[in-house]
């Protein structure tokens, strides 16, 4: 079957079988994603997982840590074993990567952002994980010796630099972490409320990797946008700086292994 097909059937298996498809999109990495009309819920986001380890940590993440941003994040429905398919509450608004918006209303959405990952950090106790940079820095050495000549001799060994330095640092605290906290997955409704949207990446983690991708592909050009996030997540210590800082090459590497041929 088409993905279209598997997805409405795990969404009729899930939901009942007067369920109708009124939209359907890739979302990242070209997940399959179908939105549903249904008579008990009104309309749904029904989402396809790519494997199992993506379906296991969606859907844990909507039941124990998404209850946290209450009408900031959708709720889950329905649960899908196989194939692995989740169905979520449709929220509305348009990813914030997709809009043109003034200055003004960025900072505010990133105001606003910066309260729903602090909320988001602070959903269950923190944990601690001895040995959790050794294996971030391992992890990242496997997505480097994927990336294979995307990068030169010399961009190779300041990424593995910092990798080896990863690898020291003792920090083992842990809290839950959304890990593709990104514009796109930011919905901004037309009253300008933000939510949050796509927890497949969510584990327990290093809580300043949820800035990573901000920090390097952001606000380089914005220093506003990092004020205004910082005005309400709370200010960004030494520690913090260098945790983003080394494990900037992860991001890069596995960047760079995804785009490979």
């Amino acid at each position: 079957m088409t993905s279209l097909k598997v997805v409405l059937a795990a969404a009729r298996a899930m939901l009942g079988s007067d369920t109708k498809p009124i939209g359907q999109h890739h979302g990242h990495n070209h997940t399959p994603l179908l939105r549903v009309r249904t008579s008990a819920y009104g309309d749904v986001i029904v989402k396809l997982h790519r494997n199992p380890q993506r379906h296991g940590q969606e859907v844990h993440a909507y039941r124990m840590w998404a209850p946290a941003l209450g009408d900031a994040a959708p709720q889950l429905i329905a649960v899908n074993g196989d194939p692995p398919a989740i169905a979520i509450t449709a929220l509305p608004g348009t990813p914030l990567a997709h809009l043109n918006l003034t200055a003004a209303e960025e900072r505010d959405a990133y105001t606003q952002a910066g309260r729903l990952l602090r909320q988001f950090h602070a959903a269950a106790p923190t944990r601690q994980r001895p040995g959790w940079c050794a294996y971030l820095a391992s992890r990242g050495e496997q997505w480097l010796a994927k990336a294979g000549s995307r990068f030169s001799t010399t961009e190779r060994r300041c990424i593995q630099q910092h990798l080896d330095e990863l690898a020291s640092l003792k920090v083992e605290t842990l809290t839950p972490c959304h890990l593709d906290f990104m514009p796109r997955n930011l919905l901004r409704a037309k009253d300008g409320t933000l939510r949050i949207i796509d927890f497949e990446h969510a584990r327990y983690d290093l809580s300043a990797r949820d800035l990573v991708r901000l920090t390097t592909r952001i606000w380089n050009d914005r220093p506003d946008l990092k004020n205004a996030f910082h005005s309400t997540y709370g200010q960004q210590s030494d520690l913090d700086a260098c945790v983003i800082k080394l494990c900037t090459a992860i991001d890069n590497a596995s960047l760079a292994a995804s785009t490979s041929p």
